[in-house]
Parts: C-alpha cells; structure tokens; sequence
C-alpha cells in the first residue's frame, strides 16, 4: 500500500517545520528502513516535509510513531501536525504537489523540480521501488501536462516572487539597488533569475559552504568572502537568504555591529566631555527575505533599527488567491490523472491472474505443436500449421485477457484471480 505523511504550512508552524528538517537524515533512514517500508522518498521544501512510502501492510500509527522518533518529536504533536494519505489519495496528493496547487503561491514553479530532485535522490541512494518510481514519473506529467494546459506555472509564481512584489515599493529603484544572496542551491539560482528580471544587477552572492566563487562566476555576478560579509551587510539594501543551514545565519548581534559601526561618533560623557551634539541620523533602512528553512536570519534581528525581515510565515500569510478559473482546472486535471492512475494500478493487480492464465494456454500450445512435429507434421507446411494455431491462441485469450483488465480496473483483482485458479489451477 501506498502511504504519505504530510506536514506542511496549513496544519504546522514555521518552528515546527524547522525541527522536522534539522533530522531529515535520521527521519529519511528510519522510513527508509527496509523491514519497514520497501521504498521511501522524502520530500523537504521550504513550507513542507513529506515522506511517500511503498509499503504494504504498515499501519499509519505505525508509520507516524517511527517519524516522531526519528524527528525526536512528541507523538502527539506531530499527529496534530500531520495529515495521512493512503492509497489511492496519495497518488492525488502528489499530483497536486507537483503541480503547485497545495503550496503557500499557488502554483508556484520550483516544486516540480523539487520533486524530481526527490525522487532522483530516492533513486540514487537506493531507497525508491517501481511503484514510486511509477507514481513520481507520473506526478511529473501531470504538472507538465497542467503547466501547458491552465497556464497556471506559467505567471512565473514562486514565494521568492511573492516576497520581491511585496518589498518593490521599498527598493525604488532595481537597477540601483545593493543585493546580497545568501546560498548557492538551486532555490538561489531561481531567486536569482526573479531578481534580474525586476532589474537588479548589483547582486553579490555569499556562501556558508564556500561556493560563492563558484556560483559567482557560472552567473555573472560579484561573489561575497567570509571576512567581507560584515561590510556587505552595511551597504546591502535588500537580504535575499536561502541557504541550507541548521542555524541561523544572520544573528540580531552581527546587525547590532553593522548599525553601530557604521554610525557618527559619538562622545561618552566622561571626564567632564559632553555628548556630540550633532543629530544622528536615523539608521538606513535594510530589506531581509528569508527564504530558508530552517531559517536563515534570526527572527529577533527584526528588532533592529532599520531593518524589514519578512520570512516564509509573514510571506505565505500574503499569498494571492489565484485566478479560479486556472486552479478548478488544473485541479480537474489532478483528479482525471489521479483516477487512471489508480485504474491502472488495479489493472495491473490481475495481471498474476492473467499471467496464469497464458501460461495454461501457452502449455497446451507448445505441447500440441510438438506432437505434431513427432507426427512429421514438420514437412509439407508445418510452417503455417504451427502460426495458425498461434493465432487461434491468441484470438481466445483476446477476451479473457480483456476481462481480466477490467475486472483488475474495477477492483476485482481478487476475485478474477479466484476464477482462473478454480478453472485452470491444479
């Protein structure tokens, strides 16, 4: 049986998510186990974690208590957290994931890539199964299919671009302002092309894993050292983070030190000295998005004079709702794709009957063919005596074979494969 374990931005909080992807490693290994599921692919984005499961006869408790201790969460917590799919509602589920249409900006389009990254890792590491592998391939589809047909992926939505129309009016100018991209992911690479299409290009680039001279140089942008992040900070307009950290980046003591270095001196009243009296300026505003999970800036540092911190909580609670007419139909699509799949995953469920079947048929052919040989029926057209029995083989499995199909479709698999073993079984 398929399962899926969800817990995403509808039903969890920012934290919560943070905690669930600070022990993906240890969750992925424990749903990966062999003697608890015989395929696992996890899929980690920045407002969901999701664990899809090719496993037959594994309670949903079961399922549920193995993440909690993995994720070293409180049972109780992550069952009101989570949301269960089995069957054939997980093939919907996926197919509406892939498709942006359970996302924070609907229709956003870096999950499909997400989704395939998942399964490609799945793949890799040795943990997928033909009916994942069968379900993710077919996920894929649909999204392309409902990206051609609605339009829907195609109004370039992203969280990424939710967060930069949200800021426009605060940076003015594009093509003036300072940018400092924290990450080098794939998620950064997309923040990036959003960035140069509203006109940015004084963009730098930093690092955590030291990449940034890497990155930099394959996107034609200037990259960030360790030793020179502080003062890109203080000539930075706009923050966009989304790197793959445990902990917070950007601390609220690193900005502290930005504002006071970069402020006018002052004199302490000591030793009879009296404070500058010049007016200090107020501190120049600073633009942080957050895009990671877990976070990436810390969320006190929006305590700080001058700064604007918005992360994916304050960005999804602003999500548009989306055009209804592209969202009823790629929904439409979904549930259409969502219905053949299962239909054919039933059909697929009479095929050991039909297999039977033909193996019965096929017996009887090759013994009756070999008689005939022995008799010298090998000579004087033997040839087509041999394809004739063939093909009237063949034209009487024509309608059981069908049958079966759809007995198979209809969830009848049991019971056609009942009938051939009581006709033709020993």
């Amino acid at each position: 049986m398929l399962l899926c374990l969800t817990v995403d931005h509808r039903r969890a909080d920012l934290a919560l998510l943070e905690r669930i992807e600070r022990r993906t490693e240890p969750v992925t290994a424990a749903l990966s186990d062999s003697e608890f599921a015989r395929g696992a692919v996890v899929l980690a984005t920045c407002n969901r974690f999701e664990a899809y499961l090719d496993a037959p006869g594994l309670a949903p408790e079961e399922a549920l208590s193995g993440f909690a201790r993995a994720a070293s969460l409180d049972p109780a917590e992550l069952e009101r957290a989570c949301t269960v799919h089995r069957g054939d509602t997980v093939a919907e589920h996926l197919f509406a994931v892939s498709s942006g249409l359970e996302s924070a900006a609907v229709g956003e389009g870096e999950i499909a890539g997400q989704v395939r990254r998942a399964i490609d890792a799945a793949r890799d590491a040795g943990r997928s199964s033909a009916e994942l592998e069968r379900l993710f391939q077919r996920a894929l589809l649909v999204s392309k299919q409902i990206k051609h047909r609605t339009g829907l992926q195609r109004k370039g939505r992203s969280l990424v671009q939710l967060a930069l129309t949200m800021v426009d009016s605060r940076v003015g100018d594009w093509a003036e302002a300072r940018v400092l991209l924290i990450g080098t992911g794939a998620y950064a690479g997309a923040s990036l092309a959003s960035l140069r299409a509203r006109g940015a290009t004084r963009i730098g680039v930093y690092s955590p894993s030291g990449r940034a001279e890497a990155f930099a140089d394959s996107h034609g942008i200037r990259p960030v050292a360790s030793d020179a992040l502080d003062a890109e900070l203080r000539d930075t307009d706009l923050v966009v983070a989304c790197s793959a950290v445990h902990e917070p980046l950007l601390t609220r003591e690193r900005f502290d030190e930005t504002v006071t270095e970069g402020a006018p001196p002052f004199c302490a009243r000591f030793g009879g000295l009296e404070a500058d009296p010049r007016p200090r300026p107020a501190p120049r505003p600073r633009l942080l998005i957050d895009m990671g999970l877990p976070r990436n800036i810390a969320p006190d540092v929006a305590g700080v004079a001058g700064v604007e911190l918005l992360d994916l909580e304050t960005i999804a609670l602003h999500a548009p709702i989306p055009e209804l007419g592209a969202e009823l139909e790629a929904r439409d699509i979904v549930r259409t794709a969502a219905a053949e799949y299962a239909a054919t995953r039933a059909e697929r469920e009479a095929v050991p009957a039909l297999r039977e079947l033909r193996s019965f048929v096929n017996d009887i052919l090759d013994d009756e063919i070999a008689r005939a040989r022995s008799r010298g029926a090998g000579r004087d057209g033997g040839g087509e005596i041999e394809a004739a029995l063939r093909h009237l083989a063949g034209r009487l499995l024509h309608r059981p074979t069908v049958r079966l199909r759809e007995l198979g479709r209809e969830g009848r698999a049991t019971e056609a494969a009942a009938a051939v073993s009581a006709l033709f079984g020993e």
